[in-house]
């Protein structure tokens, strides 16, 4: 319908206090009671993105998370213009919480311009998400099942996120009674719950910015889910921007894992226009800790 994006009313809405100096407030704050990396990537590039002129777009991002982030207190985000070129624009953004930096983030923005030189991979098959059931969904009909163990019930009530401001539709859910190691990757149709509409691409980017970090580094604990997850925290992350998208239109999430070792994992994404065109690239690493003794049953 028309109800306008909680996205764009409320969570990537920044208070000006100085000319390069914004204030943020939480929408959702996970079980973990950290504040949520993409919340934070999100408005970070909503204070960069207003300090450049409307001209140039945001192509690329890198983010370090060097501090958890306190969900009682707002966010201040400052921002250092580096450079502003005839292209090119790069500009430094730290978020604030008690007088101490919680992340870091640089941004560039380009004016655009024409090349021949031009390819992308090829869009993976998927089901359309009008076939598909969203997250909320399948969690609701596993806590239909008379069966389901008390603890397990508890669980799926607490990451049942209503007050996430997307949709995600999975494309081969994982069976959450399921033990049995799987490859890390999978397919997520997502989008911003809400109407955004036509609106400056840079504020496109800002909700993707939040939408890719939801479910992300998650992909890399596939392959070991006879272990219970003691602690996981994105270390950093980053996003390149190809091509203009509506992030309140369904797009294909590929995510996968190409490594992890070292209590860490590392995941990679693609963002994909339902056209098949290839709209954004992702990859964040995190701190995945484990119970070193598998589990046994989840029954």
């Amino acid at each position: 319908g028309d109800l306008r994006s909680a996205l764009i009313t409320s969570v990537l809405s920044l208070e000006r206090l100085e000319l390069d100096l914004f204030r943020g407030r939480h929408h959702w704050v996970p079980a973990t009671r950290r504040l949520f990396g993409g919340q934070i990537v999100g408005q970070a590039l909503v204070a960069a993105a207003r300090s450049v002129s409307r001209e140039e777009q945001a192509h690329s991002l890198h983010c370090y998370f060097v501090r958890a982030g306190d969900p009682k207190v707002p966010v201040l985000y400052e921002v250092e213009r580096t450079r502003t070129g005839k292209s090119f624009s790069v500009r430094s953004v730290k978020a604030i919480q008690h007088g101490k930096p919680i992340f870091t983030c640089q941004a560039s923005f380009q004016l655009s311009q024409e090349s021949p030189v031009q390819h992308q991979f090829t869009m993976p098959a998927a089901p359309p998400p009008e076939e598909l059931l969203t997250q909320e969904e399948l969690i609701h009909k596993f806590l239909q099942d008379p069966n389901l163990a008390e603890r397990y019930r508890k669980h799926l009530n607490k990451i049942q996120a209503s007050d996430v401001p997307i949709d995600i539709k999975p494309v081969n859910p994982p069976d959450v009674f399921c033990w049995e190691p799987q490859e890390p990757k999978q397919l997520l149709w997502v989008r911003a719950r809400g109407y955004i509409g036509e609106m400056d691409m840079k504020v496109h980017c800002c909700v993707a910015a939040y939408i890719s970090d939801y479910a992300f580094l998650g992909t890399a604990l596939l392959p070991h889910r006879q272990y219970h997850t003691k602690f996981m925290v994105s270390l950093d992350h980053s996003m390149w921007f190809h091509a203009p998208f509506r992030a309140d239109h369904w797009m294909l999430y590929e995510c996968e894992s190409p490594w992890a070792g070292g209590c860490r994992g590392l995941v990679q994404g693609r963002l994909w226009r339902r056209d098949g065109v290839l709209a954004v690239t992702c990859a964040q690493e995190g701190v995945i800790r484990v119970d070193q003794a598998p589990n046994q049953s989840k029954l």
